[in-house]
């Protein structure tokens, strides 16, 4: 994969995400304005990313004069419920407060995000077995974070370590990040896949073809409760009656302890013309009323484990604190 988050000194360069698969084209991002739109855009997405992106667009805040609050309130909003970029946000502010460099604590920030990828894949090695069929939704690859991925990172990792192992793709309605991304970086890299609809994910489950279900997280409660892309918990119920795990990977960045359970987890509502359009071609007339969310939350009690740096780990989560 071609590097999606390039930092040159003077301006971010982001792969655009939206032109993707088809189109490979950067976005130069020159203000901490220009990062602002490319997240809110969706330019760039998925929550380590978000959360790396916006440390350079604090980079580039403070080289324009910016006070640290002004350039916190103008990132925040872009994208709510993922939480990394709070996190990130958050740790630039407290870096600069202890003296440090804001480019070396931006640039930190991206390296360590690979780095704890590439852990909750080798924490995974015993969960994937040779021959096993994952479903995975949305894509929690290299382009949703630093540069190798949560969930696609434990399947990444798995193919690494010379497993032979299929991956089942949704396609994830509306944005298609299944479809475009995943589905994308899995060929890219060689891994054998299938894409499918979001509607067929319960039928393969009955005929016996999925082992375990792996998917990313935008924020996960202290009770466990986890806001990923919009479908998650279907796939979830769906695990739950046929007796397959299903597995949340993530980095521990994104527990976030504030928040006691799912109920307080701010969903984002994203344009209706996401769903009545379909990638510029319209599918529905303009009157037509759309709800959009763009995440759901599975409850706790839905997920097998969280397949994170620190291990495969189940609530509570406190003890793994430091």
């Amino acid at each position: 994969m071609e590097p999606h988050i390039v930092w040159t000194k003077k301006s971010l360069l982001l792969l655009d995400q939206t032109k993707l698969p088809f189109k490979k084209e950067y976005v130069e991002c020159k203000t901490i304005f220009d990062v602002a739109e490319s997240i809110k855009n969706m330019v760039v997405r998925g929550a380590p990313a978000i959360g790396v992106a916006a440390a350079y667009g604090f980079v580039l805040g403070k080289k324009s004069g910016l006070s640290d609050e002004n350039i916190y309130n103008i990132l925040i909003n872009t994208r709510p419920t993922a939480v990394n970029l709070e996190w990130a946000l958050k740790k630039c502010i407290s870096e600069i407060e202890k003296g440090r460099d804001i480019e070396e604590v931006a640039i930190l920030i991206h390296e360590e995000d690979i780095l704890i990828n590439k852990q909750i894949g080798s924490c995974s090695k015993e969960l994937i077995r040779d021959g096993d069929n994952i479903l995975t939704h949305c894509n929690a690859g290299a382009l949703a974070t630093g540069g190798y991925g949560t969930a696609l990172g434990v399947i990444r990792y798995a193919f690494e370590d010379g497993k032979k192992i299929h991956v089942y793709v949704d396609e994830t309605r509306p944005f298609l990040q299944g479809s475009r991304l995943t589905a994308y970086e899995l060929i890219e890299d060689g891994i054998d896949c299938t894409l499918i609809c979001d509607n067929m994910a319960g039928y393969l489950m009955s005929l016996g073809k999925i082992d375990k279900v792996v998917v990313g997280a935008d924020r996960i409660a202290a009770n466990g409760d986890t806001a990923n892309k919009i479908g998650t918990y279907s796939l979830a119920v769906l695990a739950k009656h046929h007796n397959i795990p299903f597995y949340i990977a993530a980095p521990f960045s994104t527990f976030d302890f504030n928040i006691k359970n799912g109920s307080e987890i701010k969903i984002e509502e994203r344009d209706p013309s996401e769903v009545r359009d379909f990638f510029g071609v319209k599918v529905a007339i303009d009157e037509t009323k759309v709800f959009n969310p763009a995440f759901d939350v599975t409850p706790a009690e839905l997920i097998t484990g969280f397949i994170t740096e620190k291990g495969i780990i189940t609530p509570p989560f406190e003890r793994y604190r430091v």
